[in-house]
């Protein structure tokens, strides 16, 4: 999206160089990730790293209105509330498709979800830095925001996650995770954050607290950094060996609480009114279907990785809903072909990635993520034969 870094970039490109690239995430990790990692990054010209860091503080500006938590008391469901919820997130996503403004002459962000859960944040460095290492990245673009480098990025996440405890006494507590897509950051939050990434049906429970298995030794648990997607963890819980119920009374801190996964997410873009935000409503509050149906998208509200999403609606799916209440209907976006690859025009969303401190008033923005595509769904779970696809990080120009 910057022209001449494009070209230049396009230019030094061989597949010598991205093998390298790879490998060196590889070793880097410890382990090769398990989805497809893009040829290139993203490069965001300061026009539109302007207007995605202030669409990103209008959302956060909602998540600080002091009702917020009594307007999305219905986005937990009733059967997935934990106990012990804190006054705010620890971390939040926001996600943007990168599009064209009405006038067709500058690029402009649309959001296309938020969460209050933290994904990729150790891996997402790792990455940018291979970048750097493999390919001339500008020294101008930084992949961090708000003065943070390498150095501090991982000290802050250090300082969120394990703060003042014992690193042995804080777990990033996942299902099953040498079996999902995102173990490399597992793999990279274990080695940058020094904690160890346990199994939910490896905890040990006495009373309300909580254990695991250390090296041979029964080690107290304080902090839970977590992983774990709730209504995933509810499907697969019947086929899953024994393990701790999480939604009881448990003496434990939770790095960000589950609720919050819940309160932000689909159900808060009804609530937000932005330039940058298309228009959603609840289902079951909408108050005429459109005649344009094919201008929205019909999304669940409990769902992830695009799971469930209907892109073409018509006047019978939204019939075919029972329950209006989980779900939204959003107006559609259109995605610029931003990226310009040797194998013809990508699009791509980008996430901006904030930690919220319990010393700061309000999220701090500090890395982002993307994922580029040749089709009509992004994700890293899509696309898989073509090129120059897959996931990704952006380096930003700033004014």
């Amino acid at each position: 999206m910057i022209p001449n870094v494009r070209k230049a970039y396009n230019q030094q490109f061989t597949d010598d160089r991205y093998q390298a690239f790879l490998e060196g995430i590889a070793q880097d990790a410890g382990i090769a990730p398990d989805f497809r990692v893009a040829e290139t990054p993203v490069f965001v010209p300061a026009d539109l790293t302007s207007k995605l860091i202030q669409a990103c503080e209008e959302i956060v500006n909602v998540i600080l209105r002091p009702d917020f938590k009594s307007i999305t008391e219905d986005a937990i469901p009733a059967d997935l509330k934990v106990p012990h919820e804190n006054d705010h997130p620890h971390f939040i996503v926001i996600d943007f498709a990168v599009c064209q403004n009405e006038t067709g002459d500058a690029y402009s962000p649309r959001l296309i979800e938020l969460q209050g859960f933290p994904t990729m944040y150790a891996f997402q460095d790792v990455m940018a830095r291979q970048f750097k290492n493999h390919f001339a990245i500008p020294e101008q673009l930084s992949n961090f925001f708000n003065g943070i480098d390498e150095k501090t990025y991982y000290q802050l996440l250090r300082e969120m996650i394990v703060g003042n405890l014992p690193a042995e006494e804080v777990v990033l507590l996942e299902i099953k995770p040498e079996e999902q897509k995102t173990r490399i950051d597992f793999a990279s939050t274990e080695k940058y954050i020094g904690i160890r990434t346990v199994c939910l049906t490896q905890l040990i429970q006495e009373g309300k607290k909580l254990f695991y298995m250390r090296d041979g030794v029964k080690t107290p648990i304080q902090r839970i950094f977590n992983r774990i997607i709730f209504d995933d963890l509810q499907k697969q819980s019947g086929h899953l060996e024994p393990h701790v119920n999480l939604f009881q009374d448990l003496d434990v801190e939770w790095i960000t609480h589950p609720n919050w996964f819940y309160r932000i997410s689909k159900y808060t873009m009804p609530f937000i009114h932005s330039e940058f935000v298309p228009k959603s409503w609840f289902l079951h509050e909408l108050p005429v279907v459109p005649a344009d149906l094919e201008n929205y998208v019909l999304k669940p509200l409990f769902s992830f990785a695009g799971q469930g999403v209907v892109i073409d609606v018509t006047q019978q799916d939204i019939d075919n809903i029972k329950d209006p209440e989980n779900w939204i209907l959003q107006r559609k976006v259109t995605y610029a072909p931003a990226i310009q690859t040797p194998t013809g025009p990508a699009i791509c969303e980008i996430r901006m990635m904030y930690i919220w401190p319990d010393s700061s008033p309000r999220p701090i923005l500090i890395h982002n993520l993307s994922r580029i595509s040749k089709g009509k769904m992004i994700g890293v779970g899509f696309n898989n034969t073509d090129t120059w696809v897959g996931g990704s990080c952006c380096f930003f120009e700033f004014a």
